[in-house]
């Protein structure tokens, strides 16, 4: 269904905004050529390296593919939205479509499509920022309360997100000086091979209650199996459809981790919720790392305390948010209150290089201090 979107999408661009340009017929041919390819820029990645996942050529060409085809699905909105204005307008004036929307407001557009593409990708292959966030927890002990936890997601490591750039997330995150860094999948794209050099930083990252990390869907499209033995090999604990006992002080807290729905394609275990508790005291407050959001409301009922969770990646562009959260029901960034747990959804500490764009959505790495509370959180969103 992606690509047949992007075809949908390539021919309403084609037929509202390239065939009635003031131009030859010659240059508006180049120019249909051009955002066909631009447009079909994943089946292409597929044709040549079977994945639309992984590009294996140098960065400066990720780069320069990302901001195209970013400038082309901010074309194809302008040219929407400047459609329905025009329309209303031209019924209100009785005028013809036509006559609003002319040769210099297209150029117009396509100019703002490019320059925001090239913003949006500057700002979304950035080394983010710290995000902190304070979420108290019933009958959390006490030797728990102030805990700081480090939460990473959706790193996406590539060549989009090489070793540099990894180095400088993984001394962010060391300067925070974390009890316990939790990663909620998604963190690679390629195989063990092609990123054995860029994970490596990895293996630096440092907390006294140690490094806890779950699949994510990514990681299922290249050999989720393998990827779990080398994160395991850089000093992370892979929680697969299990839990932990976090203990400090006379006191000890839970977490827990599944894997992701993609996995049963794969012919691996789904999430298993139960299994991952099974054996768990009920009265001992739980952390649940589950790379998606939904399921949320079984989390709770579960009587999971927090759940953290990324695969959003925030929406990546302020108002398509709200059509994001369509597919996560309804969770798309930040703090949540589901029936008495925490949801956080994260934004992620980078994103998949085949939309490469961030606009009034930062990435973060996130910080979560714990709070002991005997009352129920507040609602927050």
């Amino acid at each position: 269904m992606f690509h047949i979107y992007l075809t949908l999408a390539y021919l309403y661009v084609l037929w509202r905004f390239v065939i009635p340009l003031p131009l030859s017929r010659t240059w508006r041919t180049l120019l249909a050529l051009t955002l066909l390819v631009i447009s079909k820029y994943h089946l292409i990645l597929i044709m040549v390296y079977g994945t639309m996942f992984s590009p294996e050529v140098p960065r400066v060409y990720v780069l320069i593919a990302g901001w195209l085809f970013s400038a082309f699905v901010m074309m194809l909105s302008l040219v929407l939205v400047v459609d329905l204005v025009c329309g209303v307008v031209a019924i209100g004036r009785n005028e013809s479509l036509k006559s609003l929307f002319g040769g210099r407001l297209r150029t117009g557009i396509a100019a703002v499509a490019l320059l925001l593409s090239a913003v949006g990708v500057y700002q979304a292959v950035q080394v983010p920022g710290v995000q902190r966030v304070e979420v108290k927890v019933e009958n959390l002990p006490q030797s728990f309360d102030g805990l700081r936890i480090v939460q990473l997601t959706d790193l996406h490591i590539s060549r989009l997100f090489p070793g540099d750039w990894v180095e400088a997330v993984v001394s962010r995150t060391n300067r925070l000086n974390p009890d316990a860094i939790m990663i909620t999948g998604d963190l690679i794209d390629g195989t063990v091979q092609a990123r054995m050099k860029d994970v490596a930083p990895l293996s630096k990252l440092k907390a006294p209650l140690g490094v806890i990390a779950v699949p994510g869907n990514h990681e299922y499209y290249f050999d989720a199996d393998q990827w779990i033995a080398e994160f395991r090999r850089l000093g992370m604990r892979v929680l697969v459809n299990e839990h932990l006992a976090l203990q400090r002080g006379t006191g000890n807290l839970i977490v827990a981790g599944v894997t992701d729905e993609v996995a049963p394609t794969f012919g691996l275990p789904g999430p298993d919720l139960e299994h991952a508790l099974s054996g768990s005291s009920k009265d001992t407050p739980t952390i649940l790392l589950k790379h998606r959001p939904s399921g949320a409301a079984e989390s709770a009922a579960a009587g999971v305390s927090v759940q953290l969770s990324g695969h959003t990646h925030g929406g990546m562009i302020r108002g398509l948010d709200q059509v994001a959260q369509y597919a996560n029901q309804g969770f798309v960034s930040g703090r949540y209150d589901v029936d008495g747990m925490t949801l956080y959804v994260s934004n992620g500490t980078a994103l998949w290089n085949g939309f490469p764009i961030r606009m009034g959505v930062p990435a973060e790495i996130t910080e979560i201090v714990l709070r002991a509370d005997r009352q129920t959180p507040q609602a927050s969103n």
